[in-house]
């Protein structure tokens, strides 16, 4: 193994130094002699800064602690309790009203309202898929999923279904006519599509009509009076009817429609955090290589399906003929921003001149950046940002304090690598409780380089059951997630984000939708997000992301914004309701035991792939096999749920070893199918995996802010130093 790379003062692991010396600085045109001296300097400066951050959350949470011990139970004094956060600095005044004045905004983010992805980077596959989502097919969405009823013989097995077919054509010739009315007919009335001095025709044998809004026409492709594809647009939204009348589909077509194409995920976060597992250089290499092959554009993955070999790459832009017959391209991928990672975790990649491992945001902040500046320059074969701009999505800062700092090393980053300012964009989550509190003095801090706020109810609960782990039992997590502070939680993040004036210039988003088998569900569900003035909203797949565009269609986001600028803010005494049980006696040992065997089996059914094979976000079934999309937000809630509630009496030690045990087989038997699965229950002492859900619970009162990361790496870092003792 090549020996590590010394620079300075800095100790650079050979993997994560073979790549930045011999793969990234080459591209970006940057000398080694001026990048680690730069990198060096930055890691100093900023290094005790992030220790006082966390030093001074720390010192928050023993307060509150302190507070809650002598105030517990439900029926504490709400008033008092408030003061007291404002006396301890928790509570920050709100800055004078403002608006962001972030410029060089992509319209994706800034003026386009759809879905957003987010997807381990560390999987190249996945991260090609997803970069490709920007564009997907409704009829195969619908057809594969169950947004479409199986009964009266529209089953999905075999091959195809004409039954089945049938009602996907007549489902999207019904979306047509809502999002894209013609005038006097019905899309299911068409016999031929065809472009006329520039406006769209639609032949129905006994008329001829047009569009309702001739302005939705964008487009076609090929002869204008026999066009293989009409484009359209609605909300900012294409659609293409794809036409080919020797297609299978298109040949029992009247209009001879093979396909009706979505823009789907407009943007895609390529995430190196929660649903990643990377613990080591050897890991952060893989990731950042995979991060710059989308940039560059070059990124490609193989794979054996149906026993074929078959080879994933980044898709090209999109070339069209405007209405006048015009050249037109339209962007053929997302736009990808990247999710760093918190301000948490140190990293064995690098060593500072003390010998202490670099903090992993800080390394993220400045590798990402330098990968990304790639674009910026132009010299990648596939653009992402036109605007000329790196996006990156910071997760689990704690206040504005915290938010100042990200902006603080963005604006050096740029500085190291040659940028101009503020040419860095931020994203911020909005899923830890101080940061919510003060959200605008957050949005404030970040005022001329934000372009995202987003709520996450799964940190944001784990949060929030930490701060407040000493007043009581929390809620289970089905009255949780009707409690009070949550729907304040939501309002409150649109609130703001509409009080600062993230419309135009800034994303607005909304969380996961995490049953990804559950179509239909979602269909049904999820354009409560639009309605609720979200301009993007988080999916699980490609195929959730068009089934979702058609949310965007149905809601006119902008406008919807504009009616809730209308309504009063929310109240501070609802976002600070502690979510106590009112009277903990009441749940009986039934739900008790039922609560806990549900957490417990998430934490262990995330945990085993976690820990044995590096898995940081997939499908896992839940206790009653339905499947979740699951990744580090999730365990957190799950693990803190235990923690609390054997923290109060409501389980104890002996009661949680039994469900760990029990549940260890469910899970077992859950992944008995999948041949690298190493089975915790016949040996749990031996398992690292089993160990780790242990250590999640049992500490999880200790935990600074009841992150999981701390534990999970400790325990897959000694998993790989096993598996490379014993091979």
């Amino acid at each position: 193994m090549n020996a590590d790379f010394e620079t300075g003062g800095l100790r650079v692991a050979a993997e994560l130094a073979a790549f930045v010396n011999g793969e990234l600085l080459p591209e970006t045109g940057m000398r080694q002699t001026d990048f680690w001296p730069g990198f060096e300097r930055l890691i100093n400066d900023f290094t005790v800064r992030n220790e006082e951050l966390l030093a001074h959350r720390d010192q928050l949470q023993q307060r509150i602690d302190e507070w809650h011990h002598r105030n517990q139970g439900p029926d504490f004094d709400r008033d008092a309790y408030r003061e007291f956060l404002r006396e301890i600095g928790y509570l920050q005044p709100e800055p004078a009203d403002f608006e962001i004045s972030t410029a060089g905004v992509d319209p994706e983010i800034a003026t386009i309202a759809g879905p957003q992805l987010v997807v381990p980077v560390k999987n190249a596959r996945f991260a090609i898929n997803a970069a490709n989502a920007r564009w997907g097919s409704l009829y195969d969405a619908l057809y594969g999923s169950d947004a479409i009823p199986e009964d009266g013989g529209a089953e999905r097995g075999g091959g195809y279904n004409p039954v089945r077919g049938r009602r996907v054509i007549d489902y999207v010739r019904d979306f047509l006519d809502q999002a894209c009315p013609l005038s006097g007919a019905g899309h299911a009335d068409v016999r031929k599509y065809r472009v006329n001095e520039g406006r769209l025709e639609a032949d129905c044998g006994a008329s001829v009509v047009g569009l309702s809004d001739p302005d939705q026409f964008a487009g076609y492709l090929g002869a204008a009076g026999n066009p293989a594809a009409v484009l359209l647009v609605n909300n900012g939204l294409h659609i293409e009817i794809s036409i080919d009348r020797d297609s299978a589909v298109g040949a029992s077509d009247p209009a001879g429609i093979e396909d009706v194409v979505l823009e789907a995920a407009i943007t895609t976060i390529q995430d190196c955090e929660d649903s990643v597992a990377a613990v080591d250089a050897a890991d952060k290499s893989e990731v950042y290589r995979n991060w710059l092959g989308l940039i560059r554009g070059d990124l490609k993955e193989t794979f054996v399906k149906g026993g074929n070999a078959m080879t994933r790459v980044l898709a090209e832009d999109r070339g069209y003929l405007s209405p006048r017959g015009e050249s037109l391209r339209l962007p053929g991928r997302s736009l990808l921003l990247v999710r760093n990672v918190g301000h948490v975790m140190r990293n064995n990649a690098i060593y500072d001149s003390r010998g202490r491992q670099v903090f992993e945001g800080i390394m993220d902040a400045v590798i990402t950046s330098a990968i990304a500046s790639l674009d910026i320059q132009g010299g990648n074969r596939l653009r992402n940002s036109r605007a000329g701009s790196i996006y990156i999505v910071k997760p689990k800062m704690h206040g504005p304090d915290e938010v100042k700092f990200t902006c603080d090393l963005f604006a050096a980053t740029e500085k190291l690598l040659g940028l101009k300012p503020l040419t860095v964009k931020i994203g911020i989550m909005d899923e830890e409780r101080r940061t919510t509190v003060n959200l605008k003095r957050c949005i404030y801090n970040a005022r001329d380089r934000v372009v995202f706020i987003n709520t996450g109810f799964l940190d944001r609960t784990g949060d929030e059951i930490h701060t407040g782990m000493h007043g009581g039992p929390m809620l289970p997590r089905d009255e949780m997630k009707v409690s009070t502070w949550i729907g304040a939680y939501e309002d409150h993040n649109v609130n703001t984000g509409l009080e600062c004036g993230l419309p135009g210039k800034a994303q607005i988003g909304k969380g996961m939708w995490p049953m990804p088998d559950l179509m239909a569900a979602m269909v049904e569900q999820k354009v409560t997000h639009p309605l609720a003035g979200a301009n993007t909203a988080w999916v699980p797949s490609p195929a959730a992301a068009v089934l979702h565009a058609m949310h965007y269609h149905q809601v006119d986001v902008f406008a919807v914004q504009g009616e809730l600028r209308k309504r009063p803010p929310t109240a501070l005494a609802d976002l600070l309701e502690v979510p106590l049980l009112p009277d903990p006696s009441a749940l009986g040992a039934e739900r008790v035991q039922r609560e806990l065997d549900n957490n417990i089996q998430g934490i262990l059914g995330y945990v085993v792939r976690w820990i044995d094979q590096g898995i940081g976000c997939s499908k896992v079934p839940n206790i009653d096999n339905v499947a979740l999309m699951e990744d580090r937000a999730t365990l957190r809630i799950s693990s803190q749920y235990v923690a609390n509630w054997l923290h109060h009496g409501l389980c104890d030690e002996e009661q949680v070893e039994e469900s760990l045990l029990r549940m260890a087989a469910v899970v077992d038997d859950q992944n008995a199918e999948d041949p690298l699965y190493q089975p915790m229950a016949p040996n749990p002492a031996g398992s690292f995996a089993f160990q780790a859900a242990r250590d999640l619970v049992f500490q999880g009162v200790k935990e600074a802010n009841g992150y999981t990361e701390p534990a999970l790496h400790r325990v897959r870092l000694a998993k790989k130093q096993a598996v490379r003792a014993r091979n």
